[in-house]
């Protein structure tokens, strides 16, 4: 059950009588013509990708096979690190469709843009969200369909097509450009979209566009990713101002003031929570009942575990923590919605809000852009404010408990062990790990029904997702090497 929004329709009308004329000067369907701004913006919120990348919580570290849990082919497919079969919600295909898609509304505003009559400040705060999701859209298609980048290999590593234009051919030819390629041009598009983003015109609609902020915050990992430590820190610093606690949840605080559950789910997911910074509506069924969740040895064993020897608030008594299955854990980190498809039907689909970008994140960019910049001092104090919003007691953390805790003497390795850890901890459930075991070659290791091991090495050509059928078959792009 998935619905697309097109921009364009294709209408054959065979004329066989004279008198048509009138009838063919009116507009066939029920476009939106982009003749304001006001319009354009309205297009652009189709320019956020409905389809998410929760499915490579399946592929990571951060599950254990569950039983008891309804599974679709690709739920264990996902899970056996083969290539799925399906081309619906929740799988590789449906987010590479998606978030084309997207791509494609934002080029169709950028490409009418500049000669609309308006406001230029309101044309320019349009043209600025529309570069930072054409950004966004391509930054997390190369990040799940081509290599890591790497600054020795970027400039030979095949990438993917990055779409600069509206499509005006039936069926259009591209090419892969390289990793190198692909982000050039989505730095690009960062900065454009960083000098032109202006919140103040989306004063009414939370945080539901890219803000000033979120546009920071996406720069952050943007730098991060490419290895560019003196920008992820300029980045992050701007976004994380002067009182950078602001941005990090006050997960003890709102536990405090949530009579239940369901209440502090939806205040986590806040668009008022300042920690959130982008929001976006996911059509998904992760939250729900299926696929495959970390048991409770796993699960206890990520959160237990920390140089501080401190209690985790986020596995506290007061923590919504839900069963998954016979033995699956999961936190309460997501509202589970669902959109019929008419007032009187039963039949619909099931969506969540997520948060694209958040400030811990930022905080944790900031921290690693320190450590490889060696100026260990920095990242410990963001660390340090990190963990008093997630341990109890706010805990004291030391090069010597990271010392001890990791063994080993190198003041470089052992505090991105633990950011790594904290990342993990932070975003479970979230889908950002999958980046960091491609980022840093982390090898997995999932267990079958039957208790057979499997194995996913650090340099494993299948952490690279391969591209859906249609795009080799009909697009004629080269494959990933398997």
């Amino acid at each position: 059950m998935k619905r697309y929004s097109k921009i364009y329709f294709c209408l054959i009308t065979l004329v066989i009588v004279s008198g048509c004329d009138k009838y063919l000067e009116e507009t066939p369907d029920n476009r939106v013509e982009l003749n304001t701004p006001q319009k354009a913006a309205q297009l652009l919120t189709n320019a956020y990708s409905g389809a998410g990348y929760l499915f490579t919580e399946w592929m990571s570290d951060n599950v254990s096979f569950t039983q008891g849990t309804f599974k679709q082919p690709e739920h264990n497919q996902l899970y056996e690190w083969k290539e799925p079969t399906s081309i619906e919600q929740d799988t590789p295909t449906n987010f590479w469709t998606s978030t084309y898609d997207a791509i494609a509304h934002a080029n169709e505003v950028l490409a009418v843009i500049d000669n609309l009559t308006g406001e230029k400040s309101l044309k320019d705060a349009v043209k600025g969200e529309a570069y930072l999701t054409r950004a966004y859209g391509h930054f997390m298609l190369v990040n799940l369909f081509a290599k890591h980048y790497n600054p020795e290999t970027a400039s030979q590593d095949l990438g993917i097509p990055y779409v600069l234009e509206p499509e005006t051919e039936f069926i259009k030819k591209y090419t892969r450009s390289t990793v190198e390629e692909v982000y050039d041009y989505i730095e690009d598009d960062i900065e454009e979209g960083l000098d032109l983003v202006d919140a103040s015109y989306y004063a009414g609609s939370g945080k539901y566009h890219f803000t000033p902020n979120a546009a920071l915050a996406f720069a952050s990992r943007f730098y991060l990713f490419k290895g560019d430590w003196d920008n992820c820190i300029k980045y992050s610093s701007q976004m994380l101002g002067a009182e950078p606690a602001i941005f990090i949840k006050d997960i003890a605080t709102l536990l405090a003031q949530t009579p239940n559950s369901d209440d502090f789910i939806r205040q986590y997911t806040s668009p008022n929570d300042p920690s959130n910074l982008l929001m976006i509506r996911n059509v998904t069924n992760f939250p729900v009942n299926v696929g495959h969740w970390p048991d409770q040895p796993l699960f206890f064993g990520i959160f237990n575990n920390n140089p501080m020897d401190a209690d985790d608030i986020r596995v506290s008594a007061e923590f919504p923590l839900y069963q998954r299955g016979e033995g699956g854990l999961t936190q309460g980190k997501f509202e589970f919605l669902f959109e019929r498809s008419s007032l009187t039907s039963d039949v619909g689909l099931y969506y969540t809000i997520i948060s694209a970008f958040r400030g811990e994140e930022v905080l944790l960019n900031r921290a690693e852009s320190y450590v490889f910049k060696n100026e260990i001092s920095l990242a410990l104090a963001d660390l340090q404010l990190y963990i008093s919003r997630r341990y109890e007691g706010n805990p004291t953390l030391t090069l010597q408990q990271l010392r001890t805790y990791y063994e080993s003497n190198n003041n470089q390795f052992v505090t991105l062990s633990f950011i790594i850890d904290e990342r993990r901890k932070e975003f479970m459930h979230e889908g950002l790990r999958w980046f960091d075991i491609k980022r840093y070659q982390i090898p997995v290791r999932h267990f079958l029904e039957n208790g057979t091991p499997i194995q996913l090495e650090g340099d494993d050509k299948r952490q690279v997702l391969q591209l859906p059928q249609t795009a080799l078959d009909v697009g004629g792009l080269e494959a990933n090497p398997r």
